[in-house]
């Protein structure tokens, strides 16, 4: 960008920068009511020069054409609106010439589309106020004539930074004849007339105000630090000085002229370490602060000083073309931009609540550009206007009864946010000794809220003692501790209707003493003590009184300050229960339904406990049935949550067949093992669907949520003996008040972890057997031939089952898990013989193949004395052995039994015809169901003639 500082930006300041105007020649649209504040100082930095607010505003316009000069291709034309010689010279908005080759300055602004800015700050767009429709230019002294909605960007901005037309008008025909007529020439050789201006008086103000633009951005505030040595610096001061008495004369050739131009440029063009060649003329703190701080300014309607206008898009797109020749960042556009925001507010009067959260947001995006910066003068500049900002906040917060009344508490919601942003951006971003302190360790927003509340109450305690005071003076005054009384009832009261609900967002006990603390309990206790003191020296004083003291004790009704602890304590265990209940479910859901480790969950109940001992109360023993059943309760409610859903026996087992027949010699059809295959998975699809996608029903999940219930119903004891610890180190605990029947207290948790524990443990059995193992089960065992589908496939995947459960199971429950597994695999066994579908029949001389594979199975269990107990394997796989003698009975031996049974069950009713015996599915040797099936899968001639005549059950499906 070197260029352009040689070329446009040098040479203006030197030869063509817009003077101030005549006022016999150009009428200056008015000056809008000063936006001053006694309290707020600019925090941009003060400018060492003598550079009037106009004359900023000029220079500001200049840098903002100068950039549209060299940022297009293309040039910048004139209208006729911007021409001295045409008609429509005092009109502006009229006639303007929109070329093919007009750049973007001079497009149209688009005023249809709502402003994404505006919205993103959260201001609104103009109301049905009759100030808010204004446009700029439409107001008086906006130009002569009929004045017209500005349509470009550049009359927008002229109109904005109130230029002249006529001084708008030189400065573009200046940069028309330097863009287009002087092509391949350097600026420095062009040379601006004294003829260009209207009279000597206009042409001496315009150079002097460049001099001491010059002066300000080369010598009393650069980029680049002076050298004291330096002889360019020394003689530029000495020309400026002079040019300030007697204007320089600015011929071509003039000595003075060439003098100029060479130490302005030996000092715009000292680099500042970068590699860009980038003169730097406006680019140092604070000019350029100052000069970026006019341009954002023209944001604001210069008909309502509070509103932003609607056209603020691409205003802000052009204004931020000006970065390259003023050096500013991301980083201080956000932050000059909130303090611009920011100081309108104050300026005009704090009632556009809209300019402050507007400023709070725009904070938001400082806040993010902070925590990269790294220049040392940023940094500055950052904190100086932080610190403004939040000392000015903290002005009206420490003292906030007497700056907010119940009429404008709406303002207080904004203050304090802004104050509190600026106050963490502050503390967290910018302070060197937060940065050693662990992260959350410091809550910067409640620190600063606590602080506001206290010097408040502070405050407005000292003024109602100042009060208590003067009443002394009055007739018949009241007795000094009932003002006080009624004073501190009063300030409460109104502290917390009409301020709590503004702090509370940031301060969760700023809503009054709900909450106990030891400070509180503190308070209560010396109040108690007072009380009982007080009531003793009456006591004695009155003892001799007639009536004893009766009558001065009844004017002094207690105020029963340990029922008040009382309430609080129940107060804080019910809050602590419901934080409890709310993370000990909120983790078990953050981690997919997979049961969080026992530890974490008994560290958690731990907490409340531990904090329950530390209150300094005197009433621990009393207080502590209630905290112990609202954990009991909560460790109930997750133990439930726990096992809840998880499945059951009957979850898993797969619907009972209907009555099925085989035909001799045809037993392993193909049609029957497809139909039923599809039957019998389309059952069990339908039964265990919703958890085929679900991680938790997985075993290894399953198994961590037994390991935990079995753990917290173990730690329970440890819980107790806890507890017990803590009561006898209490200032009034007595013995009997703790250690008779204490561990009744846990009466909920205990029980529901053991029936967790079981219905987790069936749940994982019957789902291994049933639906992890059907494949090797359901489908495999004993299909077809009974002696080419044995029993091997479902013991070796069932024994890999076991070694999961061995090695994730906690010991302890271990041999329950695998009881369970041996019970369900019996069950499944024994399901399959009677139960398993058209694909099976058995003869008697496969009644050997079975016996030996359920024994197969037992030993599995028992692994040679290393697994369960001979007697256990018995009990559980008694049905099965009671039932696989049947096998063997021939074929007339089981009708009979049949009839036998039926017979007995329905009487003589049942000889001309045997009811159909309802399906139960409780094998039994004896039981009607069972012997029927067996006859329904005995594959022989005998069988199939039986069961036709009595049931018409047909030999093929």
């Amino acid at each position: 960008m070197a260029h352009l500082f040689r070329d446009l930006s040098l040479g203006h300041s030197k030869r063509e920068p817009m003077p101030r105007p005549s006022p016999l020649q150009t009428k200056s649209q008015p000056m809008p009511s000063q936006l001053t504040s006694a309290d707020l100082q600019s925090p941009l930095g003060q400018l060492a020069s003598q550079l009037s607010d106009s004359d900023l505003r000029f220079t500001a316009y200049d840098v903002f054409l100068a950039v549209w000069r060299t940022s297009s291709s293309k040039p910048l034309s004139t209208s006729a609106s911007f021409n001295s010689d045409s008609p429509s010279h005092n009109s502006p908005g009229q006639n303007h010439n929109h070329s093919p080759n007009t750049p973007a300055l001079q497009r149209s602004l688009t005023s249809a589309a709502a402003s994404k800015m505006k919205k993103a700050l959260g201001l609104k767009s103009p109301g049905s106020s009759p100030g808010s429709k204004k446009s700029p230019g439409s107001g008086p002294g906006s130009g002569q004539g009929k004045s017209k909605r500005p349509v470009t960007v550049g009359e927008l901005m002229r109109i904005q930074m109130r230029v002249p037309e006529a001084v708008d008008a030189r400065v573009r025909r200046s940069l028309l004849r330097i863009g287009a007529g002087l092509v391949g020439r350097r600026i420095e050789s062009v040379q601006l007339k004294q003829s260009d201006f209207t009279d000597q008086q206009e042409y001496g103000e315009w150079q002097k105000r460049n001099l001491k633009v010059l002066e300000a951005g080369l010598l009393l505030h650069p980029r680049v630090p002076l050298d004291k040595s330096n002889n360019a610096s020394q003689r530029l001061r000495q020309i400026i000085h002079a040019a300030l008495d007697r204007p320089i004369e600015t011929g071509k050739n003039n000595e003075s002229m060439q003098v100029l131009r060479t130490a302005v440029m030996s000092l715009a063009s000292r680099s500042d370490g970068s590699l860009s060649d980038s003169c730097h003329w406006a680019d140092g703190i604070p000019l350029n602060l100052r000069l970026y701080e006019i341009l954002l300014e023209t944001c604001f309607d210069i008909n309502d000083e509070t509103s932003i206008i609607e056209e603020v898009d691409e205003l802000m797109e052009h204004i931020k073309k000006t970065w390259v020749i003023l050096g500013i960042n991301q980083m201080l556009h956000n932050l000059c931009f909130t303090w611009v925001l920011f100081h309108r507010f104050v300026a005009t009067g704090q009632v556009k609540m809209d300019l402050l959260y507007a400023a709070d947001n725009q904070l938001a995006d400082v806040a993010k550009d902070v925590k990269t910066t790294t220049d040392p003068d940023n940094s500055k500049i950052l904190s100086s206007t932080l610190s403004l900002i939040l000392g000015w906040a903290e002005k009206r917060l420490l003292a906030y009864h007497d700056t907010f009344v119940s009429g404008n508490i709406y303002t207080m919601q904004g203050i304090v946010s802004l104050g509190v942003s600026a106050a963490k951006i502050l503390v967290e971003d910018l302070s060197t000794e937060y940065r050693r302190k662990k992260k959350g360790e410091v809550d910067v927003a409640r620190n600063r809220i606590d602080t506001y509340i206290r010097s408040s109450l502070r405050t407005a305690f000292a003024q109602a003692n100042s009060s208590r005071r003067a009443s002394k003076n009055q007739l018949n005054p009241l007795p000094i501790l009932a003002i006080l009384a009624k004073d501190v009832a009063e300030l409460a009261i109104h502290e917390k209707h009409i301020f709590s609900p503004v702090l509370k967002g940031w301060h969760p006990l700023a809503a009054g003493i709900t909450e106990l603390s030891s400070g509180i309990v503190q308070v209560l206790r010396a109040a108690d003590k007072l009380e009982k003191d007080l009531v003793q020296i009456a006591v004695e004083v009155a003892v001799d009184s007639d009536d004893g003291g009766k009558a001065i004790i009844r004017e002094m009704p207690p105020y029963e300050a340990e029922a008040a602890i009382g309430n609080l304590v129940k107060g804080w265990i019910k809050t602590r229960v419901d934080r409890l209940k709310e993370c000990v479910w909120s983790q078990q859901a953050n981690q997919e339904g997979r049961a969080p480790s026992a530890v974490e969950i008994l560290r958690i109940i731990g907490e409340p406990l531990d904090a329950f001992f530390q209150l300094p109360i005197p009433t621990h023993p009393t207080l502590l049935p209630d905290l112990i059943v609202g954990v009991d309760k909560c460790l109930q409610y997750y133990v439930i949550k726990t096992k809840s859903g998880r499945g059951s026996r009957n979850t898993y087992i797969p619907t009972m067949p209907a009555l099925t027949r085989c035909e001799i010699g045809s037993k392993f059809q193909g049609v029957w093992k497809k139909k039923e295959k599809s039957q019998n998975s389309q059952n069990r699809n339908s039964q265990v669907a919703a958890m085929n996608g679900d991680n938790s029903f997985g075993t290894p999940q399953l198994c961590v949520r037994i390991n935990t219930l079995h753990c917290i119903r173990s730690e329970m004891d440890v819980l107790e003996k806890i507890i017990i610890t803590h009561l006898r180190n209490c200032e009034s605990a007595h013995e009997e008040e703790f250690s008779n029947g204490l561990s009744k207290k846990f009466e909920l948790t205990p029980a529901a972890c053991v029936e967790g524990v079981q219905q987790l443990s069936e749940a994982v059995a019957y789902k291994i057997v049933f639906h992890d193992l059907s494949h090797v089960l359901w489908d495999g065992l004993f299909v077809g031939e009974p002696s080419s589908s044995r029993i091997d496939s479902l013991l070796r995947e069932l024994e890999q089952n076991l070694l999961i459960i061995s090695e994730t199971v906690h010991e302890r429950v271990r041999t329950r898990i695998i009881t369970d597994i041996m019970k369900a695999s019996c069950d499944g066994f024994l399901l399959v013989l009677p139960a398993g579908g058209p694909s099976r029949a058995f003869s008697r001389q496969d009644s050997q193949i079975i016996e030996d594979d359920f024994k197969a199975l037992k030993d599995l269990f028992w692994a040679n004395g290393d697994g369960l107990p001979v007697d256990l394997i018995d009990k559980f796989s008694a049905t099965v052995r009671g039932v696989l003698p049947l096998f063997r009975t021939d074929t007339e031996s089981l009708i009979e039994r049949f009839r036998h049974v039926t017979l007995e069950t329905y009487g003589s009713s049942a000889r001309s015809r045997l009811p159909l015996p309802p399906t139960s599915g409780q094998w039994n040797p004896t039981e009607r169901n069972t012997l029927l099936r067996m006859l329904c899968y005995r594959n022989d001639e005998t069988a199939s003639k039986f069961l036709k005549k009595t049931y018409n059950l047909p030999k093929k499906l």
